[in-house]
This record gives C-alpha cells, sequence and structure tokens, in this order.
C-alpha cells in the first residue's frame, strides 16, 4: 500500500449514516455527485489520499467509496473496525475479542465485507465521553492484536477530545509502536498541555474537526499548532476535517472539504507557521505514518 505523492486528509467519510441514532438526516451523508465535485476541487488543489474512517455500524459502503475515488482521481484509504457504543453492531456484545480481531484482520488480508477492497487503517475505534464501555474497550483489545497481526497503523477516536491519555498508555501497556497510532480529534480538547504530553509519548495526534467553530475557534486550533510547531512537534501532527453532514458541504452553502486549505492553511501562515511544518502535516507525516509499519 501507498499513499501517492500530494496532501492526505486523514479523518473524513465519504458516506456516512448516523441518522438512525441522531435522529436527523443531514448526518446522512448519501450525496454522490456532490462528493465527487468537491473531491475533484481538491484534486485540482494538490489532495492525492483521503483516508475514510467509516467503519461498522456507520452504515459503511465501500463500493460506493471506491467509485468517488475512481471518478474522483483521488485515494481513498478505507477502514475496518468499530465506533463508539452507541453504534455498535451486536457482534461486539456476542463476539470474543479473537474474534473480532479475526474479522478485522480478514477484511485487511482479503477484503472489506463481501469486496475484495482491502481495509489499510484500523478505525476509528472510539471510546466514550471521559472513558471507555466494556465494548468499546473490547474493540480496542481486538484492533490490537489485528495491528500486531498485519502491521496495519490505528487511528481513534475520542468524544470532544477526551480520555486521550488513556487510550496512550493502553496502547502503551498493549506493546505497541506508539509511532503506528494515531490519537484523534485532540483538537476538542482546547488544551495544548493536554496535547503536548500525548505528543511526548510517540503518537500521533490530529487536528480532524477544522472548519467546526461550533466546538472550537479555528484560532485556538492555530495558536495551539504554532506552540506545537515551537516543542519540536510538527512531523506528529495530522490534519483533516471530519465532514459528517450534508450541511457541512458546499451544496448546502456549507465550508466544503476545501476549507482546510482555502481558510485554515493561510490562517497558519499568518500566525507564522512554517511552510515546512504546514507541509509536514499535510504531506510528509501522513507519508510516514503509513509506510512505517506495514509488514
Amino acid at each position: 500500500m501507498s499513499l501517492k505523492n500530494g496532501i492526505t486528509y486523514m479523518h473524513e467519510h465519504t458516506t456516512i449514516d448516523l441518522s438512525r441514532i441522531k435522529n436527523i438526516d443531514d448526518t446522512n451523508l448519501n450525496c454522490f455527485e456532490e462528493t465527487v465535485a468537491e473531491f475533484k476541487e481538491l484534486y485540482s488543489k494538490g489532495v492525492r489520499n483521503i483516508v475514510d474512517v467509516t467503519n461498522l455500524d456507520m452504515r459503511r459502503n465501500p463500493l460506493y467509496v471506491q467509485q468517488v475515488a475512481e471518478e474522483s482521481g483521488i485515494n481513498i484509504i478505507q477502514a475496518t473496525g468499530f465506533y463508539t457504543e452507541k453504534f455498535l453492531p451486536s457482534i461486539v456484545t456476542e463476539w470474543t475479542v479473537e474474534e473480532l480481531s479475526k474479522l478485522m484482520i480478514k477484511e485487511i488480508q482479503t477484503g472489506i465485507a463481501d469486496t475484495t477492497i482491502q481495509a489499510e487503517i484500523i478505525g476509528e475505534i472510539g471510546s466514550s465521553k471521559d472513558g471507555w464501555t466494556a465494548n468499546e474497550k473490547k474493540v480496542f483489545e481486538a484492533a490490537v492484536i489485528a495491528h500486531k497481526h498485519t502491521g496495519v497503523p490505528i487511528t481513534t477516536h475520542t468524544t470532544l477530545g477526551t480520555n486521550g491519555h488513556e487510550q496512550v498508555a493502553f496502547f502503551k501497556e498493549s506493546k505497541v509502536d506508539l509511532s503506528s497510532v494515531v490519537i484523534g480529534h485532540v483538537d476538542l480538547s482546547g488544551n495544548l498541555n493536554y496535547i503536548l504530553k500525548m505528543l511526548d509519548q510517540g503518537v500521533y495526534v490530529e487536528f480532524d474537526t477544522i472548519g467546526k467553530e461550533n466546538y472550537q475557534p479555528d484560532a485556538l486550533r492555530v495558536s495551539m499548532l504554532k506552540e506545537i510547531e515551537k516543542r519540536g512537534f510538527a512531523d506528529k501532527v495530522f490534519l483533516s476535517m471530519d465532514i459528517t453532514r450534508k450541511s457541512n458541504m458546499k451544496f448546502k452553502e456549507g465550508i466544503g472539504y476545501s476549507y482546510l486549505l482555502d481558510s485554515f492553511v493561510p490562517m497558519m501562515k499568518e500566525a507564522g507557521i512554517s511552510n515546512e511544518s504546514i507541509e509536514n502535516m499535510l504531506i510528509h507525516n501522513p507519508m510516514t505514518f503509513f509506510t512505517q509499519g506495514v509488514k
């Protein structure tokens, strides 16, 4: 597996349906033509890879994603794994950790569900606000087994940025090479020292809710990134937007996928973050992450 040379969005959803839990159609991202149009625009701006972290049971659709990739020209990495408690299929309760890990390994080595599309990342595996449920912990344990068996990296979900330190400690105790792990949504914590402590352990972190100012202002994200650069950790950060709603997209007057490049990167430059650091976050860090552990 290899990323194409170019920009990588490390945490996105090409199609996702959380509407049965959220009870709002906006969270059923099923607008194929509009997604292809936005991804083509991203391609024109230098984006070559999107890591799609949609898994069971976010109503994933691997063939749909593959078709978007083919029509837009963007290489889309697909995932295996399970999300947070509310969205877990019944098998997580019913199966053993070993059985869950075998499913992930099968999806990496043979294909996702009944397709031949191989998963190339494990995630986004999630914990709830301020802690794990028993089922979520099972998923993390299964993910570790699958990771060790395949060398495929792990991407996580932290609810509102919480439980990140506990995730790092879990992977450390499980003897996982922390450079094969990215802790997601850390920007939602709004807490620089909290993030620096994770970076200090050797994991990657993701500022992956860029543009979601209802959670945190982008100015705060930029100021935290500037300090992270100053501390020498610009080579351990990924950037993305985690678009999951139709209302985020341009056809619904949302900010669209290109906001990261059109608006956020200029904010970073204006704050004095170097071009080299920005290139690391967008291009080189993802490449390193995907090439170092894979057997």
